[in-house]
């Protein structure tokens, strides 16, 4: 069975044991001001295994010791944003929360991943290792749609939609302040069949609510 959509380097859950996603944060790293909206990728090394040569947000998991709950998010958040892009400075309540997303049921790796906002100035330095990390650039986020339309940039699917989400903002400015007390709703995909090839829905789109599902 063919599966169109779900993100590259994520496989079905095949061991009948439904996985309990692992908490996690992302940071859409913003520039331009009033003037524009770039925003910031970075490209994970080929040789990884879970999502290798994709360009994304910088993110990771939430450690142990940074504890639970909006505060453990925003901790993981400024820190893998160290590690991944060199950029410092940043104190977890400078960030602005902008979605939830959890990993469909039916992937065998998941992820309760909060993604936050974060405005940094222009002339911001982003330095990668090399090593995780292989490629930064940044992006307004029309021409990051345009050049994975052309298959010059791997995008996964979550950063696909959180693009097509930012792409009609003018500034980085302006994204701030639509974001800025608005109420976050977690998105939770699902993994549906049509025939013989499954793909990804989501809240709203045909089929998410009484769709045939793939069974975990």
């Amino acid at each position: 069975m063919k599966v169109d959509r779900p993100a590259p380097g994520e496989e079905l859950n095949t061991s009948g044991d439904e996985a309990v996603p692992r908490q996690a944060a992302s940071v859409i790293v913003l520039r331009g001001g009033a003037e524009r909206l770039e925003l910031l990728l970075v490209q994970r090394t080929p040789k990884a295994r879970f999502m290798g040569g994709f360009w994304v947000f910088p993110g990771g998991a939430v450690d142990a010791h940074e504890g639970e709950g909006d505060t453990s998010h925003r901790l993981a958040a400024v820190r893998e944003l160290e590690e991944e892009a060199g950029i410092t400075g940043l104190r977890p309540d400078d960030l602005v929360k902008f979605s939830q997303w959890i990993t469909p049921r039916q992937i065998a790796i998941r992820f309760d991943t909060h993604f936050f906002l974060a405005a940094v100035p222009d002339e911001t330095r982003v330095t990668i290792d090399g090593d995780e990390i292989v490629g930064d650039a940044w992006f307004r986020p029309a021409d990051a749609l345009d050049a994975h339309g052309r298959g010059e940039l791997d995008l996964v699917f979550p950063t696909i939609k959180h693009l097509e989400q930012l792409a009609p903002f003018e500034s980085a400015a302006a994204l701030l302040a639509y974001a800025s007390g608005r109420e976050v709703v977690p998105v939770e995909p699902r993994v549906i069949r049509e025939g013989e090839i499954a793909r990804v829905v989501l809240p709203g789109e045909p089929g998410y609510e009484d769709g045939p599902q793939l069974e975990v």
